[in-house]
């Protein structure tokens, strides 16, 4: 059987059957010190697709980092076919700085595909675009909630793209949500670039979130084995069925004051669900948060400190609540047994 070819990129070739770590320069500080962007590449033996995997397109969102860390020790990656790169963090700008976004306060995740002598942002774009996203045939990018948000993980797809659909079961989050592509955005780029992007969501921006990682972890393995990069051993098997989700809303904070939240992402709620309640600092005015419509919660703010019009709840509409809440359990019970973007 003939050798499989070396994969070059960034002026590093990786033979077949190796990994490599390549240093892709970005830019440099005003003081000197050099930016890159930093892509581990396993070249498999055999032949097969080429997967990119990313995380920290938004500098916050640390979870997809520490995915990244524990896939990159997975044993069933050692003997695997095809070519896995994965790039732990994007923005690197704003990872350091614990921000969401560049120093040039652009959101990376808007100006996708980029120019190569645009803004800071437009360059990173172009320089990941070229490098990584235009050679791989398809993608998982990582994402969490925002900062004082938590998300209960669930996978964006696009609606109508039946290969995306498959590769999201095949993935085995608890939540499978459609999501149209925005402009500017790395889905939207990539699409156009006719690489499909599976977007994970989980978790909460600057945290750590243990069944976050895992499930990301786990979806990760199963989409890769999903492709034949990888053979069944090792990889965890999915525990219930994603729930399918058209729609979706978001409850806002009626009016500013202190919000007591009384449900936990995962839980079901039909029409006149209590969500929580916001009152003033006094205790003698006080508001409901009522749900109106059937589903699960997949979102919800940290915060108890909120201004009217604020982001409380984030409900996706399913007509089974009760059973799907029951397939939430399912997935956490799994997840123990071991190993959005912003909404203004």
């Amino acid at each position: 059987m003939a050798r499989r070819k070396p994969f070059d990129i960034g002026g590093v070739t990786v033979a077949a059957g190796t990994r490599a770590r390549v240093d892709i320069p970005v830019s440099t500080l005003s003081n000197h010190t050099p930016v890159n962007l930093s892509v581990e590449v396993i070249h498999g033996r055999r032949a097969g697709p080429v997967l990119f995997v990313s995380a920290a397109i938004h500098g916050d969102e640390v979870i997809g980092v520490e995915i990244m860390r524990r896939l990159l020790k997975a044993a069933p990656l050692a003997s695997m076919a095809g070519t896995l790169m994965a790039v732990p963090i994007v923005n690197t700008f704003g990872f350091l700085n614990h921000k969401r976004y560049l120093p040039d306060r652009r959101d990376l995740n808007r100006v996708f595909p980029g120019v190569s002598e645009g803004s800071m942002a437009s360059q990173l774009a172009y320089i990941f675009m070229d490098q990584v996203v235009r050679r791989a045939d398809v993608g998982i990018d990582l994402h969490s909630a925002a900062i004082h948000r938590t998300n209960l993980p669930q996978i964006r797809l696009t609606p109508g793209n039946t290969r995306l659909e498959e590769l999201g079961r095949a993935f085995g989050a608890p939540v499978m949500m459609e999501s149209k592509l925005r402009d500017g955005s790395l889905r939207m780029a990539a699409e156009q670039a006719g690489v499909d992007v599976l977007l994970y969501e989980g978790g909460e921006g600057l945290r750590f979130d243990e069944f976050a990682a895992r499930a990301g972890v786990s979806g990760i393995l199963r989409v890769m084995q999903h492709l034949g990069m990888i053979g069944a051993k090792g990889v965890p098997r999915a525990r219930g069925v994603p729930i399918r989700a058209a729609r979706s809303r978001w409850y806002r904070a009626p009016r500013g004051g202190l919000f007591r939240g009384y449900l936990a992402v995962g839980d079901a709620v039909q029409p006149g669900t209590v969500l929580g309640a916001v009152a003033n600092a006094f205790g003698d005015v006080e508001t409901e948060v009522v749900a109106d419509v059937t589903g699960i919660i997949i979102g919800r703010t940290n915060l108890p400190v909120v201004y009217e019009g604020d982001a409380l709840c984030h409900v996706a509409e399913t007509p089974r609540a009760e059973a799907a809440a029951g397939g939430i359990s399912a997935h956490l019970e799994a997840a123990a047994l071991f190993d959005e973007d912003e909404i203004i």
